[in-house]
């Protein structure tokens, strides 16, 4: 699948969830890397006009987990991501912040993913990390 059709099928089903209610739509796709843009709004904002840490971390879960999504037999495995954090290293301005994930390692079973987070003007914002388990379906497909 080119990567204009993987990043068309990943925002067509992102549609009606958190990913859409945050506005973070899948901009990009290469070998082993993932990226999504998120608007800085009233969706994603916290008082005082800044960027929510929790908007920031469901980037940061979005593309980390996506990265491992596009590349699994999704008939076969489920996807889960099952630890997460970040450091906040300086305030995002601008219209937008873009999260770009990359493998750290990639296993069988395990993928460890940094995400790094910056806003329009290339200002690193946050720093990223998820592991994600890939986990076989059972029988019955659950």
């Amino acid at each position: 699948m080119d990567s204009s059709a993987i990043i068309e099928r990943m925002n067509r089903e992102s549609r009606g969830t958190l990913m859409a209610s945050l506005g973070i739509e899948f901009t990009g796709v290469g070998e082993n890397w993932l990226e999504a843009k998120m608007p800085i709004d009233e969706r994603t904002m916290r008082p005082g006009n800044l960027l929510h840490g929790g908007a920031i971390m469901a980037l940061v879960e979005t593309v980390g987990s996506g990265l491992t999504y596009i590349g699994e037999n999704l008939e076969e495995n489920h996807v889960f991501g099952i630890e997460i954090n970040a450091n906040h290293v300086r305030k995002a301005q601008g219209k937008y912040v873009i999260g770009r994930a990359e493998f750290i390692h990639k296993g069988h079973r395990t993928h460890v993913v940094a995400v790094n987070v910056t806003d329009e003007f290339g200002n690193l914002a946050s720093v990223g990390r998820i592991t994600n388990v890939v986990l076989p379906k059972s029988s019955d497909g659950k």
